[in-house]
């Protein structure tokens, strides 16, 4: 089991630590709808140090990622991040992830804490382009601060103007006394804030001042219950729930990050090309409940038949609407937003129906 640079920071804090991605991680300090309702109110910060980080440079760099992403990293310009999918040559998703343009021939490959070894041996496998390929994984943390406070406070430990750092664009700068830390605006809680990427070394001092500016606005640190349920409430895909292998990413509703441009030439482009053009079988549909309680991921998803007609990805109870809600596939018939559905939540069937993402 891998453990964080923050490790015993959490365990002094009190968190309850569980296994998640092969990493000994803080899934709740105070409670999750507490941390939850911090983040959409406050300010509250993330250890995500197990996430992945690959470094793809040299004059191949480009063209290496134009084949191995659906999104088009050539509209890319220094400083800007683009969301984007590795599929996996049948149609799947080996991983969602950022890539981060710092040069023309440098890039930053941002990919989740489970599929590291994963990731990494497919894009190795991929590389006939010959891109100069490093996993720096183990060397970087990195912290979210997450909320509508988390500008003002971070503005005091650094001379970067935070103000000037738009949605999926970052700089490198100096913060917290630190140098050349990466600041980026490419949050998964849709509460507003940063993420900072930096060495390891760098951990403790950084988390401290971090806290020791945000004490009089109440800041907390925030487990990955939290994450989830943020992240659940803005309708973000979570990878190994929402997304994978088995999902093509129009089926998941992303293909806006699939771009069928003449120049780019992708890994399943024909395949999903034609998904795009003659329409899939199934959606991932965000639905709220309308009967009382909680979808679970796996749940059945039923018509008034009783017929199975999807099943629940992700769900939860929204700390700030206070309902259940939820994310699953339907098929294709059931898919119109205002459809009343159901959710066979152990022997009960509980009326829900597809609503429009964000649910708040």
């Amino acid at each position: 089991m891998k453990r964080t640079a923050f490790f015993d920071i959490h365990n002094s804090n009190g968190a309850k630590i569980v296994e998640f991605a092969g990493f000994e991680m803080p899934i709740e300090y105070s409670g999750i709808k507490d941390e939850h309702m911090t983040v959409r109110n406050g300010v509250g910060v993330f250890d995500v140090s197990h996430m992945g980080e690959f470094w793809v440079t040299g004059p191949q760099a480009l063209a290496f990622i134009q084949k191995v992403t659906s999104n088009d990293a050539s509209k890319l310009e220094p400083g800007q991040a683009q969301y984007s999918c590795l599929p996996n040559g049948k149609g799947g998703i080996v991983d969602d992830l950022i890539v981060y343009c710092f040069e023309p021939e440098k890039y930053l490959l941002v990919v989740n804490a489970a599929n590291i070894e994963k990731d990494w041996q497919w894009l190795v496998s991929q590389n006939t382009e010959e891109a100069e390929m490093l996993n720096a994984s183990d060397e970087i943390s990195q912290l979210a601060i997450q909320g509508p406070k988390a500008t003002g406070i971070l503005q005091k430990l650094t001379k970067v103007d935070l103000s000037s750092i738009k949605f999926y664009t970052f700089t490198v700068g100096e913060f917290a006394g630190v140098p050349d830390v990466i600041i980026s605006a490419t949050g998964y809680t849709g509460a507003g804030g940063f993420e900072l990427y930096f060495n390891n070394k760098d951990a403790e001092a950084i988390w401290n001042a971090i806290f020791e500016a945000g004490k009089e606005e109440g800041i907390k640190p925030i487990g990955l219950g939290a994450r989830d349920t943020l992240r659940l409430e803005m309708g973000y895909c979570l990878y190994g729930n929402d997304i994978d292998d088995t999902t093509s990413p129009i089926e998941a509703g992303l293909g806006w990050i699939t771009k069928f441009t003449d120049e780019k030439n992708f890994i399943d482009k024909d395949v999903l090309a034609r998904q795009k053009e003659e329409g899939v079988t199934r959606r991932l549909r965000a639905f709220e409940m309308l009967d009382r309680g909680i979808p679970r991921h796996g749940y059945e998803i039923v018509n008034e038949n009783d017929e199975v007609i999807g099943e629940v990805t992700s769900g939860s109870m929204s700390p700030v609407r206070g309902i259940g809600i939820g994310m699953g596939y339907v098929k294709t018939g059931y898919t119109k937003f205002g459809t009343e559905i159901f959710i066979r939540v152990r022997n009960k069937k509980l009326k829900a129906k597809v609503v429009k993402l964000p649910f708040i």
